[in-house]
């Protein structure tokens, strides 16, 4: 079994900067794509990046190409997602899911999930 946390979530102003961690516990993440998906109020889950387990493939969404980056450290166990030029539209509980068998942008195919956390862009 995987646990997953997310942590660096918070309040800040449009423009500004947040960095989110996934960290993984209970068996390695090292063999595992990592996916960040976040959820507004009223609306439904989306994708918003996915990395490779070796780091080499990365993917966005388009609303967030270009602003937010995502790493990881197998070493520590953790993914980030480095978020930058926030906007209010990025408002939302954002979730790190991870899976060995796929490379998607699907919320669908990830088998472990975090509990989330809210990050807040204040106009």
């Amino acid at each position: 079994q995987v646990q997953l946390a997310e942590s660096g979530g918070g309040l800040v102003q449009a423009g500004g900067s947040l960095r989110l961690s996934c960290a993984a516990s209970g068996r390695t993440v090292s063999r595992s794509t990592v996916g960040w998906f976040r959820q507004a109020p009223g609306k439904v889950r989306e994708f918003v990046a996915a990395i490779n387990w070796i780091g080499t493939i990365t993917s966005y969404a388009d609303s967030v190409k270009g602003r937010f980056t995502i790493s990881r450290h197998n070493a520590k166990n953790t993914v980030y997602l480095q978020m930058n030029s926030l906007k209010s539209e990025d408002t939302a509980v954002y979730y790190c899911a991870a899976d060995e068998h796929t490379y998607s942008s699907r919320s669908d195919e990830y088998r472990y999930w975090g509990q989330g956390t809210q990050v807040t862009v204040s106009s």
